[in-house]
């Protein structure tokens, strides 16, 4: 902990995690020694295929190294936003427009099925469609962000809506904006709480979680079954599916050699109070800025401001979330001047399991299925994914939206990502050009 502004006390913890219930469902018994299909990961990607797979009468295992959501899924910014991380027109240029759209609407669709297992299982999560406040940082922006707006209008989102520097103050109280787009679709709720009834929910339909089961090996035995060595014993399995976002442990180095982690770093003030609130987010959206190294921020159910960002290039670790602290206060101030003295209450990191393209990738390899590379777009995308991949290992293989993604190894890649100072270089200096 560090002392903050007035002398509060900052946790260095996710405000998601530390504000929700534990979850109490894990398994008392020992590992089983067979199930039909095991699933690596508790994070939402897992859980969601554990509860769909149960559902379905699958004897469905699930193994998480350390806790229910306890990595990226318990670690994010508290954005369920709609809308790919790249530009409709370049990915059209590569797969198509007819792909493209289909790309674009599964992001709608992962949105749309949190909304609904939230009421399907009555998760308090604080779940709301407040929308996403896409902001321009530079004047140029502003024209890049018409002329998005014009191609997604006619193409995907007709409900969008473009907004001029003039009318921002209808959205946000900060001068530091060119231009927005509202994107209607996005959405807001509490990680933690999603994260406990999620996995509470697949229990209650038959998954078995283990906590603190890391996998440290896995083989592929003679009939097409496999066996996984566990900090918890064996276990085999007909089909495996690995939600485990970026495999920095574990022996999944081809799905390392394709996901460069990143740390994304995210600050929680106490509470603003509504008379702040309504001067600072009258629109209460979902806030994300232009640049290559920008922020995104948005507030919660007890008015307090999530705001974060990249701020280093860096993994995160107690030391790297309080120097990243740093650079977001300064941020946030940047942006909203009335709360420089404002306290912050709660600094933390995690890790986003990031592609070359910033596309997720779902598929199958010899005979292992997998789920990740959500490039920070992981709350709709993962829930979502969990789901189509339980449909494709039940049988179903038309339910993958991401097939036929090409995914070459990223060059001189191997696990950790030592290039990443230079990739922070890079784009500070692409931000202060354009």
């Amino acid at each position: 902990m560090i002392k903050g502004a007035t002398d509060r006390v900052t946790k260095l913890e996710s405000y998601w995690l530390e504000t929700s219930p534990r979850f109490s469902g894990e398994s008392s018994s020992p590992l089983p020694i067979r199930a039909d299909v095991v699933v690596v990961g508790g994070g939402f990607t897992g859980l969601s295929a554990a509860r769909a797979l149960a559902a379905s009468g699958v004897n469905v295992v699930v193994l998480e190294a350390g806790q229910v959501a306890g990595e990226a899924s318990g670690r994010n910014g508290g954005q369920c936003n709609n809308g790919l991380a790249g530009d409709l027109g370049a990915l059209a240029g590569r797969i198509g427009m007819d792909g493209a759209r289909q790309l674009y609407h599964a992001f709608d669709e992962g949105v749309d099925r949190v909304e609904a297992i939230v009421a399907e299982e009555g998760i308090a999560c604080d779940f709301v469609r407040n929308g996403k406040l896409k902001l321009a940082d530079k004047p140029e922006h502003a024209a890049k962000l018409e002329r998005t707006a014009t191609m997604l209008a006619r193409e995907v989102e007709p409900d969008l809506r473009l907004l001029s520097r003039a009318e921002l103050s209808s959205e946000i109280g900060s001068d530091a904006f060119y231009g927005g787009i509202v994107f209607p679709r996005s959405a807001s709720l509490h990680m933690g709480r999603f994260a406990v009834g999620l996995a509470d929910a697949a229990v209650k339909r038959g998954a078995v979680i283990h906590e603190r089961a890391g996998v440290t090996g896995m083989t592929r035995l003679a009939g097409g079954r496999h066996r996984l060595t566990t900090a918890k014993g064996v276990i085999e399995a007909d089909a495996v599916l690995l939600a485990t976002g970026t495999s920095m442990v574990g022996p999944f180095g081809w799905l390392r050699r394709r996901i460069i982690p990143i740390g994304s770093f995210i600050i929680a003030t106490a509470p603003l109070g509504t008379d702040v609130v309504a001067q600072l987010m009258p629109g209460r959206r979902n806030g994300t800025t232009t640049r290559n190294i920008g922020n995104y921020f948005r507030l919660t159910a007890d008015d307090r401001l999530i705001f974060g960002g990249r701020a280093r290039f860096a993994l995160s670790s107690p030391s790297s979330d309080l120097k990243s602290g740093e650079v977001l206060k300064a941020g946030m101030r940047r942006i909203f001047p009335a709360l420089v003295d404002t306290p912050i209450d709660y600094t933390w990191g995690g890790i986003v399991d990031m592609t070359a393209d910033r596309l997720p990738r779902a598929g199958e390899r010899d005979g292992v299925f997998y789920a990740t590379g959500f490039s920070g777009h992981g709350t709709q995308m993962s829930v979502l994914m969990g789901e189509r991949m339980a449909r494709v290992i039940a049988g179903d293989a038309a339910a993958n939206p991401l097939a036929g993604l090409d995914w070459p190894t990223i060059p001189g890649h191997f696990g950790p990502p030592w290039f990443l100072p230079f990739v922070g270089a890079y784009y500070r200096y692409q931000d202060w050009r354009h």
